[in-house]
C-alpha cells in the first residue's frame, strides 16, 4: 500500500540571475520516507531544500506539504526544520539549553519543554551531556545536538543539507547508520541533501538524482545502480565502463567483469592487456586495454595475474545496460 504523498512539488523552478538553478522540478515525497536528493555541485538539489525550507521563494511553481500550499510562506510558518552542514549551535548554551531553544521561544513551559528535550537526547543517544558547551564535544556529538534540536520541535519533515560533510570518514559512516536507525525510530520523513553517491546509496529509501536542475531519475538505491536511465546517472552513481561492441553502446559495472588469463566466464568476452593493478582497500581495480582500443575496468580477478600479461575479460550480456 503506497503510503500518503507528505509533499508534492509542482513546476518548481528557481534562476539566479542568468543560471536557472532549478528547471520545473515535479516530485512526490512520502509520509515516513527516507529520500535523499543526490547531485553534484550546482545541481539544484540543495536549492530544492531550501525552497522547501522557505529559505528560497521559487519563481514558478507550488510547494504543498500536507496538502497547503506553502510556497510563499516564511519558513518559521511550515511544520519542517532543517539540519545543518554547520550544526549553528549556540556557543554560549549548553547541549540542554541548545536543545530547548525553539521550545522556549515557541512559549512552551519549562516543565514541558524540559521533558521534551530530555526524549530528543535520549533519542540521540547524548544522555548525561545535557550540561556540556558545544566546544567540549566532539563532530559526531554536536551532529546530534543539531538533530535533537530539530526533532524536539516534532515536525511533519527533517531536512537535512549535507549534514555529514564536516565530519571524518569512519564518523561519517557510523553516523549514516545512526541517522537511518533515527528515522525509522522518529518515524518522520526525512530529506536528505548530498553530492556524495556511496552515502545516498547507504541510507535512502528513494534517491532522487539531480542534473542541471532538473531529476534526471527517481528510484530505490538498487533501481538507480543497476538500471540507470541516463549516461549521467550510470557515470555519476558508482563506477562504469563505456564500451562500443558488434554496433552498441553499453555500460557495464567493473565488478560484473571478469578478467582472467584465458577462460572466458560469460557470454560477451574481449581480449587485452593488463596495465595497472591499483589496490583501494576491499577491492583492487585492474586496468585493460582492450582490443576495443579503450581502457576496461575491472574489479573481478579469477587468478593472479601481472601487468604487462594478456587477459581475457568476460560478463554477461545481462549484466549490460543500454545508454542513450
Amino acid at each position: 500500500m503506497t503510503k500518503p504523498v507528505i509533499i508534492a512539488i509542482r513546476g518548481l523552478s528557481r534562476a539566479f540571475g542568468e543560471v536557472r538553478a532549478v528547471n520545473a522540478v515535479d516530485l512526490d515525497i512520502f509520509e515516513g520516507e527516507f529520500i535523499t536528493l543526490l547531485g553534484p555541485s550546482g545541481s539544484g538539489k540543495t536549492t530544492v531544500l531550501r525552497m522547501i525550507a522557505g529559505f528560497e521563494k521559487p519563481d514558478s511553481g507550488t510547494i504543498l506539504l500536507g496538502g497547503k500550499d506553502v510556497s510563499q510562506l516564511p519558513p518559521y510558518d511550515r511544520d519542517v526544520n532543517t539540519v545543518f552542514q554547520d550544526y549553528a549551535l549556540f556557543p554560549h548554551m549548553n547541549v540542554i539549553s541548545n536543545i530547548e531553544y525553539g521550545l522556549r521561544v515557541k512559549g512552551v513551559d519549562k516543565s514541558d519543554r524540559r521533558a521534551r528535550a530530555m526524549q530528543a537526547l535520549q533519542q540521540v543517544r547524548l544522555e548525561g551531556y545535557e550540561s556540556r558547551k558545544p566546544a567540549q564535544l566532539s563532530g559526531g556529538q554536536r551532529q546530534r545536538v543539531a538533530l535533537a534540536r530539530a526533532l524536539v520541535n516534532r515536525p511533519s519533515v527533517l531536512l537535512l543539507d549535507e549534514p555529514l560533510g564536516a565530519l571524518d570518514l569512519k564518523l561519517r559512516e557510523q553516523m549514516q547508520i545512526e541517522l537511518k536507525e533515527l528515522q525509522r525510530a522518529v518515524g518522520i520523513t526525512f530529506i536528505f541533501v548530498t553530492h556524495d553517491q556511496e552515502e545516498a546509496l547507504t541510507m535512502s529509501d528513494r534517491i532522487v538524482v539531480f542534473n542541471h536542475g532538473r531529476i534526471e531519475q527517481i528510484g530505490t538505491p538498487r533501481e538507480i545502480y543497476d538500471n540507470p536511465q541516463s549516461s549521467f546517472v550510470s557515470e555519476f552513481v558508482g563506477q562504469t565502463n563505456k564500451i562500443e561492441i558488434e554496433g552498441k553502446k553499453i555500460n557495464v559495472r567493473p565488478e560484473f567483469i571478469v578478467v582472467s588469463k584465458s577462460t572466458s566466464y560469460g557470454n560477451r568476452s574481449v581480449q587485452g592487456v593488463l596495465r595497472d593493478a591499483i589496490f583501494v582497500g576491499a577491492t583492487t581495480r585492474y586496468l585493460v586495454d582492450s582490443s576495443l582500443g579503450n581502457t576496461i575496468i575491472s574489479t573481478n580477478p579469477r587468478e593472479a595475474i601481472a601487468i604487462g600479461e594478456t587477459v581475457t575479460l568476460s560478463w554477461d550480456k545481462e549484466k549490460e545496460f543500454l545508454i542513450q
